[in-house]
């Protein structure tokens, strides 16, 4: 998409590189604002007798990977009896019953209904069947059945896959893309124990007038995947919604069902552990500097369906929930981290979350110091290995980084000396080829193709030294002064700073999907975790389900 195209009272997306990227095709839409008719509109979808039929089934862990499985699903109507029936192969039947879950768009007023049930006493590394269904499912006579495998007890290899920023093949919604049924086929190619989706799942946020039907979309293009093998999600800053909870999160905390944190924020963040490795999952929107949520470009205010009784949102109001748990999250996974490390059969530590600490593209968002100052250190300290992140629509791997150096970046608009917290690559942790050691410092990947619309250029040329530039946020967004209260700027990256930590870049395309086989190795060895970053070349361009493999490295240490 270029400037063009773009119409003058379109929303915006922070960061995007392109002031106004992304629109509504809605008559009378300005920013987020759309005409009443917009919002009957979508009130009359589906409305031909909705009925109990489950559609959008996937998969989560529950507490205990080897012990637990959790069903969730949705339908358009109240479901009656909705329920779960299960075994192993040539095992005793048993069926769960579903608790119900709903909640009331706030922007709409339509009303979504979603399930959840929870498989306990399972086996570990054992494969179960499974049924959804209803006694008002339209399907009872041949209801939906899969099939899942539960992770191994103890030390045993396995394969994980990532990518974030998937959206929806309907290209019908803003920044959808076909590819996204093309990347959902391809967690399936490569038969991954789980998946990890690193944010930004749908963007419904920015088809405010039909948020749960982008949300259908969405749940019924993963089903092909996710209902065979847990897809574990985080949020990232276009799962916030106006009026849909306390940040926004309502739409994504309705639909799945993810570990105990232990804290008054549960589903926002979590852990759970396969084999020999730790995986955490953070909700960055809670410390990033950066602005982009829902935002209200204007120039007329965003009017929410009158059953809802919500009041119209004022041009240039941002949904701007920065520090919304008072360092709750961050005391957690201080917690978390250093338990880890005083388990001896925890080898690795893989940190999810969607915005970056480590990013040079020039059409995204770029580096966020907010997660530089608050969980870098941390990761230093306890010696995370890996972190896989979304939110600029490409790929990027850093060298490992551990510490920083201050004072390295510079103003963006006066060139003024500024502390980025550069972070430092450490050169002695890299071995023979394409393997590392992360015992001395954390590889940052960005892998933000999943589906959705990306950007043909996504990097900046390198500087006079060799090295690319990266954009750094360093300052938190502000409420406007004399505006309404929660209208909020929306500043783009303040600051740059070599990219000395940047490792690898792929200038072909955004869009590619990682893969990861975890060896716990031998007792008195060294354990690794191999990474393939497959992409789809010439997709920016035209939709492609061929993934070819961009490169390969080893991280590997001490078991």
């Amino acid at each position: 998409m270029t400037q063009k195209d773009i119409p003058e009272n379109a929303p915006t997306e922070s960061g995007a590189g392109v002031s106004r990227r992304g629109f509504l095709k809605l008559a009378g839409a300005s920013g987020f604002a759309s005409a009443a008719s917009a919002f009957a509109g979508s009130a009359k979808a589906d409305a031909a007798a909705p009925d109990g039929t489950p559609e959008q089934i996937h998969l989560t862990w529950g507490e205990d990977p080897t012990r637990e499985v959790v069903v969730s699903w949705a339908s358009l109507g109240s479901s009656t009896n909705p329920r779960v029936t299960w075994s192993a192969d040539r095992g005793k039947r048993e069926t769960v019953h579903a608790v119900q879950r709903t909640y009331t768009d706030g922007l709409t007023g339509a009303v979504v209904f979603t399930y959840h049930a929870r498989l306990r006493g399972l086996d570990p590394a054992t494969t179960y069947r499974y049924e959804v269904t209803a006694d008002n499912d339209s399907r009872a006579g041949s209801p939906f059945s899969s099939s899942f495998s539960t992770a191994p007890r103890a030390r045993a290899p396995f394969r994980f896959t990532s990518y974030g920023d998937l959206a929806t093949p309907n290209t019908g919604w803003v920044l959808s893309s076909p590819q996204s049924r093309f990347a959902v086929e391809a967690v399936e190619r490569f038969q991954p124990l789980f998946h990890l989706l690193n944010g930004d799942l749908c963007y419904a946020n920015l088809n405010p007038a039909h948020q749960t039907d982008v949300w259908r979309d969405f749940g019924n293009n993963n089903q092909s995947s996710a209902a065979n093998r847990p897809w574990m999600p985080c949020p990232g800053n276009h799962e916030i919604e106006f009026y849909n909870g306390a940040q926004g999160l309502n739409s994504y905390l309705t639909r799945y069902t993810l570990p105990d944190n232990g804290t008054p924020f549960p589903g926002r963040w979590y852990s759970f552990r396969v084999s020999n490795v730790l995986f955490v999952s953070l909700d960055a929107d809670d410390v990033v500097y950066q602005d982009a949520a829902a935002f209200v470009a204007g120039p007329k205010p965003l009017t929410p369906a009158a059953s809802t009784g919500n009041a119209p949102i004022p041009p240039g109001t941002s949904f701007y929930v920065r520090g919304y748990s008072n360092g709750e999250q961050t005391r957690w996974l201080e917690t978390t981290l250093k338990r880890a490390r005083h388990d001896d059969d925890i080898d690795w530590i893989v940190v999810q979350m969607h915005q970056d600490a480590l990013s040079s593209s020039k059409t995204g968002n770029g580096s966020d110091k907010g997660i530089r100052e608050a969980w870098l250190p941390l990761f230093d300290r306890y010696g995370v290995d890996l972190v896989v992140c979304g939110h600029d629509h490409d790929y990027e791997r850093s060298y490992p980084v551990r510490g920083c150096n201050h004072h390295a970046g510079v103003d963006a608009k006066t060139g003024a000396t500024v502390d980025t917290l550069q972070p430092r690559p450490v050169s002695h942790a890299q071995g023979p080829g394409n393997t590392f050691d992360t015992s001395h410092g954390t590889i940052h990947l960005i892998l933000g193709g999943g589906g959705t619309s990306a950007p043909l250029d996504v990097y900046g040329v390198n500087v006079g030294n060799g090295n690319p530039q990266a954009q750094v946020f360093t300052k938190p967004n502000h409420p406007v002064a004399g505006a309404t209260p929660g209208t909020y700027a929306r500043p783009t990256a303040d600051a740059r700073e070599d990219a000395i930590w940047s490792a690898q870049r792929d200038t072909g395309t955004g869009y590619g999907i990682a893969v990861f086989d975890v060896d716990p190795g031998a007792h008195g060895g060294n354990t690794t975790i191999t990474l393939n970053y497959y992409h789809a070349p010439g997709a920016d361009h035209t939709p492609t389900g061929n993934y070819e493999l961009f490169e390969t490295i080893t991280l590997s240490k001490a078991r």
